[in-house]
């Protein structure tokens, strides 16, 4: 290995160490199997390390952030798999960006940057000549841009999303999946019925609490049912009675070692269909937040619950009306629904250029809706302005150098990240991270 490899193998270590040496030392068993997730391919490593991805951008001059432009609602983790359905708090069935524990605020390119070095690196394990990977790219940044000025001249920003009705190819086909999802059919996959009750499954990767622990968790559930929004929350007397309550591990590369809870609740009514299962996750700390250096947005939030939920509701039209946060033992959780109908996108059969370059327009056009359109009950104060107009400032007359530059980094950055994952994995083997051996 020669010294510009053993400095960048360093650098990866060190930023891992430093964005997860707590929850490493609190379960090292869960970031060994995070870690050989990411080593499985180059794609899963560039998942799991999206602080090593914001420290390379640490230094770089982005020609693209002004006052306003760098400083925007960002999902903070896109890429090509972090998309799906989910049931919005109309009753409506949509696909959009989904799994917001990245988000905050910070230049709206980054986004854009990260998607299209995804892009790329699937791309290359998909054999795609470089040629065919840009234009997939262009293609993607293109619609985007189109959205975003769509919504300069349109007032109803909402007006946009991808529907049953108006879908096509993969996501349709997701759409109508997600479609024939029940919520009894969830329920039945992780709970019993005992005495005329539904009652938690007990087995792999649930854990039975303590009566203190459990009480506890019950208080924090009733602080976060005073939380929710007035227009959101249900008026039923039943409906958040508590049921049962365990604890949860096993979560996939970006939420290892994360404390998380489960709790059945009574739902809309004591029909045992109606039932609901709540999922508690404590929030972690969002990566672009270790490069945006202004404590204005730092005190902001109360913790990383908060800060998570208040940014999906800045990011995302309609969120889950059942979306909120809570405390325990003063760290912060993120509450949802564990819904039967979120499903992600799968790209596996996704293999020629002719199927997926349509599928990117969509993906474009509901980036674009992220970054512009916010939830009813969003109240944040941090970002005052129409984003739409602020990225129209900085595009306006320069849309090939945008589209250009762009598709040159995320290219660029997919090399250095193929580079990186094999790095990493020697770094692994060799037990270089602390806290953590491979055995």
């Amino acid at each position: 290995m020669d010294d510009t490899d053993s400095t960048r193998q360093r650098q990866i270590v060190e930023v891992l160490d430093e964005a997860f040496a707590d929850l490493m030392e609190a379960d090292p068993g869960a970031f060994r199997t995070k870690f050989r997730k990411m080593a499985a391919n180059p794609f899963a490593f560039y998942r799991g390390s999206a602080c090593l991805f914001y420290d390379d951008l640490r230094t770089f001059d982005d020609p693209w952030a002004d006052e306003r432009t760098g400083r925007v609602w960002i999902h903070g983790d896109l890429h090509l798999e972090n998309f799906g359905t989910y049931m919005n708090s109309e009753g409506t069935l949509v696909f959009d960006v989904n799994d917001f524990d990245e988000a905050y605020v910070g230049h709206f390119s980054w986004d854009l940057r990260r998607f299209v070095a995804s892009l790329a690196l699937m791309g290359w394990q998909k054999a795609l000549p470089e040629s065919d990977v840009r234009a997939l790219a262009e293609t993607y940044l293109r619609s985007y841009v189109e959205q975003v000025l769509q919504y300069v001249r349109e007032e109803a920003d909402e007006a946009f999303a991808l529907r049953l009705d108006n879908s096509r190819g993969a996501i349709h086909d997701l759409l109508l999946s997600a479609r024939l999802a029940t919520r009894v059919s969830l329920l039945e996959s992780v709970t019993v019925l005992e005495d005329y009750d539904r009652h938690f499954r007990r087995g792999r990767g649930v854990r039975e609490l303590e009566e203190a622990e459990r009480a506890t968790v019950c208080e924090a559930v009733e602080t976060y049912v005073d939380r929710v929004p007035r227009s959101k929350r249900s008026t039923r007397p039943v409906f958040y009675r508590i049921k049962d309550v365990v604890g949860r591990k096993g979560f996939g590369i970006g939420s290892a070692g994360l404390p998380a809870y489960n709790v059945l609740i009574e739902g809309a009514s004591q029909a045992l269909e109606n039932d609901i299962v709540l999922s508690l996750k404590q929030g972690n700390v969002a990566a672009p937040s270790r490069i945006v250096d202004e404590s204005g947005v730092r005190e902001y939030f109360e913790h990383e619950g908060h800060r998570t939920v208040v940014s999906q509701r800045a990011l995302q039209v309609h969120t889950d009306p059942l979306l909120g946060y809570t405390e325990i033992d003063g760290a912060g959780f993120v509450v949802a629904e564990l819904s039967p109908y979120e499903l992600d996108l799968d790209w596996s059969d996704l293999t020629e250029p002719e199927d997926i370059a349509p599928l990117l327009e969509d993906l474009g056009r509901a980036t674009a809706k992220v970054h512009c359109v916010s939830d009813e009950d969003s109240d944040q104060t941090l970002v005052t302005f129409q984003t739409e107009d602020a990225i129209r400032s900085v595009v306006d007359g320069r849309l090939d150098e945008f589209v250009g530059e762009i598709v040159d980094f995320g290219i660029d950055y997919a090399e250095v990240s193929r580079k990186d994952h094999q790095l990493f994995v020697d770094a692994f083997r060799a037990g270089q991270i602390k806290g953590v051996s491979a055995t």
